[in-house]
């Protein structure tokens, strides 16, 4: 049986939003920062007080009011790209850290509501601000609307359905930044390779061209001394001439 390490306990509590308000990169980097004590536990606004307590618990210490340096606490929302506008940059989509963004170059995009994380990390980016975060539409379940479901009090009388519900969508999100992150460095190795073979290709091309004008260079050299060797020897034959011309001259006469 695989042992889990203190980091992915820590990591299975946080909500799995990869909305870097922790001051980390994604859930996991600041779950690893808590289980090595270079954070604190009260970092992540969409995990809320709930959140803090869980880890306080896991971690056998005091819970702390969250940090509002990191933002506060809010209910979740989704994105939602005004298509109308959209130019079809794909900026959001290359910040949407589970992929939940659709879409091509110079077309419309549009987001996948039930996979949107409520990051807003799309927002920055958008270069004609046709993207807004909304609240989520009445859904059947709390895991149909993501992965942040208000933290709610444990006495609510929903609380543990909502608690299983919402580690059910936060699993989700956490495969689905896996495998972006997977996608992104098989995309990263394959432009490294075909960089490699264009400087292997333009390497050779180089030497090649360096191979034929060393070529061409010997070839004028030794064109220049077939030239230089009979230019030599012209003005000897021209004088022998002259000297055959001068005696019959003479005889003639």
């Amino acid at each position: 049986m695989k042992d889990i390490s203190l980091a992915e306990e820590i990591d299975a509590i946080l909500p799995q939003t990869q909305c870097r308000q922790c001051g980390f990169s994604g859930c996991r980097p600041y779950a690893e920062a808590i289980a090595e004590e270079r954070a604190q536990i009260n970092q992540c606004p969409p995990g809320g007080e709930d959140g803090i307590h869980q880890l306080a618990r896991l971690l056998g210490v005091e819970p702390l009011p969250l940090n509002t340096a990191h933002g506060v606490f809010k209910p979740k929302e989704v994105a939602l790209i005004d298509e109308q506008a959209c130019i079809g940059c794909t900026l959001c989509i290359q910040v949407c850290p589970v992929d939940a963004i659709v879409g091509a170059a110079r077309q419309m995009h549009t987001v996948i509501s039930g996979e949107c994380t409520g990051c807003s990390l799309c927002l920055e980016p958008c270069p004609v601000d046709c993207i807004q975060m909304v609240l989520p539409k009445e859904r059947s379940s709390s895991a149909e609307i993501g992965v942040h479901v208000a933290w709610t009090e444990p006495d609510h009388q929903d609380y543990a359905v909502e608690k299983v519900e919402k580690k059910k969508a936060a699993d989700r999100a956490r495969a689905r930044y896996q495998l972006r992150l997977q996608r992104l460095e098989r995309e990263k190795q394959g432009r490294e390779e075909r960089l490699a073979k264009r400087t292997e290709a333009t390497v050779t091309m180089a030497r090649l061209s360096s191979a034929a004008s060393l070529k061409k260079v010997t070839i004028q050299a030794a064109l220049e001394r077939a030239r230089g060797a009979k230019a030599q020897a012209s003005p000897g034959i021209s004088k022998k001439e002259d000297w055959s011309d001068r005696t019959s001259d003479i005889s003639s006469r």
